[in-house]
């Protein structure tokens, strides 16, 4: 079914700003005439151009480039500079000055990127990034009634509203919330909801809004109470004061002259709060963590044969590779060092040749960072040929082995820094301490922490998707339930015949909008950020 314009998520928008200095001079009696062109490498089509300036080898361009940021895409940029003499559409013609090849989570992930171009000795471009500003707050709203209907025959009623906006079509409307029931009264007071603008009214404050008042009924469909028309900045902008609508039945109107309603509704309470986005903190300097866990257990077969997940071709990347790869290559343009743990479970390990669910694959417990995300596999690789594989495949370990640095600087915060951590696990198997894994996710779900799981080969991963919240929210064995939904799964066996970029999208598509709300919840603005 399509969803209706309104209604989709448009893509974040970045304006990139770009200064050159020290080009080339091509021209013989003066300096030279640049501008830039960008153009999107896995697409081959042009994003956009700056002016050009005149006579200049050290332009700062005034014209921004405007361009959709995917976090979970690499998005390959290329920059090329030219000296442009002369009106024509085409390049050709003019002479070029340099180039930059570089992702677009490169240059959002520093304050302002900075390079030199191929081929031009001293010649250096730097571009800054900035959001394309949108209304990103949020408005918090309380309302409470009186006087509503009794429509239960035993008790009162059980009223909850649902919130509609309207469509540009005339008598659509589409449901942006739902209140909870409160049991038995005709006075209730509901919780305060939050609720953002671009949702609430797609960012037209006098967009118009629809509110139903139900009594709800367990065997049945809800009986309407009664209904009240209002607007968004009716219901924003309150200067503090108790505002209220009759709510009117429409039926019971046309039949009863002496009708005057069915209850009152109020909005006793509502406030704007800034809504942060995934780019706030990005460009408020926040370090991404990342670090790998590979399943090691028996169940993946003997590694010096073909049929084995872990065999290591010298010409095609196994899955654990492959997945390592489309994850780790957009994660590590969003860590400042580059240093990556990387843990194994499910092994025995040398040199006592233990059972372990939490080793570090470059077997240097107190140093296991691998440089890069070729670093990774360079020393899964070198693990997986000194290891016995064995079992069972218990992730609980892992999960916690990260989840104490999130704890530690959840705790105690670095000044001036915000930490966020991935975690990535690869298993080809069923979860054997899936008592202990649930536990461990929601006690994750309260830090700074997501967790990517990526099941390879052919398994049942039935239980896998119990953990990814998409369905519901994850609860512990005591019933505890997770504050957050912070996993995401995906079998790699769904994009075996799809490019690594789909695998990437698909499992990176959450990781933004979890440590966005992280962060909310615990009422942390962007460090570093001004607004």
């Amino acid at each position: 079914m399509a969803v209706p314009a309104m209604q989709q998520n448009l893509a974040t928008k970045v304006e990139l700003h770009i200064e050159c200095k020290n080009l080339l001079n091509k021209d013989a009696l003066s300096l030279s005439d640049p501008i830039v062109v960008i153009f999107d490498m896995d697409n081959n089509t042009e994003v956009g151009r700056t002016e050009r300036l005149s006579n200049t080898l050290n332009p700062k361009f005034g014209k921004a480039i405007f361009v959709d940021y995917k976090f979970e895409e690499v998005q390959k940029l290329k920059f090329m500079v030219y000296d442009l003499d002369n009106d024509t559409a085409s390049f050709s013609d003019d002479d070029f000055l340099g180039s930059m090849e570089c992702t677009l989570g490169q240059i959002v992930s520093a304050k302002i990127y900075s390079t030199t171009m191929s081929n031009t000795g001293k010649s250096s471009i730097m571009i800054k990034a900035d959001e394309v500003a949108e209304n990103n707050d949020a408005v918090i709203l309380s309302f409470r009634a009186t006087h509503l209907d009794k429509k239960d025959v035993v008790g009162k009623s059980d009223p909850f509203l649902e919130f509609f906006k309207e469509s540009t079509n005339a008598d659509e409307w589409y449901k942006v919330h739902t209140t909870e029931v409160v049991k038995n009264t005709l006075k209730p007071t509901w919780k305060p909801f939050s609720i953002p603008v671009m949702d609430l009214c797609s960012g037209n404050l006098d967009k118009r809004i629809k509110v139903l008042c139900f009594d709800h009924d367990e065997a049945s469909a809800p009986d309407l109470i009664g209904e009240f028309y209002s607007t968004a900045r009716q219901m924003i902008e309150t200067d503090n004061r108790q505002v209220e609508w009759e709510c009117i039945n429409p039926k019971k109107k046309a039949k009863k002259k002496s009708y005057k309603n069915s209850g009152t509704i109020f909005l006793t309470e509502s406030r704007v709060k800034r809504q942060y986005t995934f780019l706030d903190y990005i460009f408020g300097g926040i370090q991404i963590n990342f670090t790998a866990a590979i399943d090691f257990t028996g169940s993946n077969g003997d590694p010096r044969e073909p049929t084995s997940l872990h065999y290591i071709s010298e010409t095609t990347p196994n899955e654990y590779i492959k997945a390592i790869m489309a994850v780790g290559q957009v994660i590590q343009d969003y860590d400042t060092d580059k240093l990556f743990p990387a843990l194994g479970f499910g092994a025995k390990i040398p040199p006592n040749n233990e059972v372990s669910h939490e080793f570090a694959i470059n077997f240097n417990p107190s140093n296991p960072f691998c440089a890069g995300v070729m670093g990774i596999v360079s020393a899964y690789q070198n693990c997986v040929r000194q290891v016995q594989l064995w079992g069972p495949t218990n992730v609980s370990p892992v999960i916690n082995h990260v989840a104490r640095f999130a704890e530690t600087a959840k705790q105690n915060p670095t000044p001036n820094v915000q930490q966020y951590f991935v975690l990535l696990v690869l298993t080809d198997g069923v979860i054997t301490d899936m008592y202990e894994t649930r536990k461990a996710i929601v006690k994750a779900s309260h830090l700074p922490m997501s967790i990517i799981i990526i099941g390879v080969g052919e398994a049942d991963f039935s239980d896998m998707q119990k953990l990814d919240g998409d369905d519901g929210i994850l609860k512990s064995p005591s019933g505890e339930p997770a504050v957050r939904d912070i996993v995401q799964f995906v079998p790699f066996r769904d994009f075996k015949n799809s490019s690594p970029a789909a695998l990437t999208k698909c499992v990176l598509a959450e990781v933004p909008k979890q440590l966005s709300q992280y962060f909310d919840m615990q009422e942390m603005p962007p460090l570093n950020r001004k607004f």
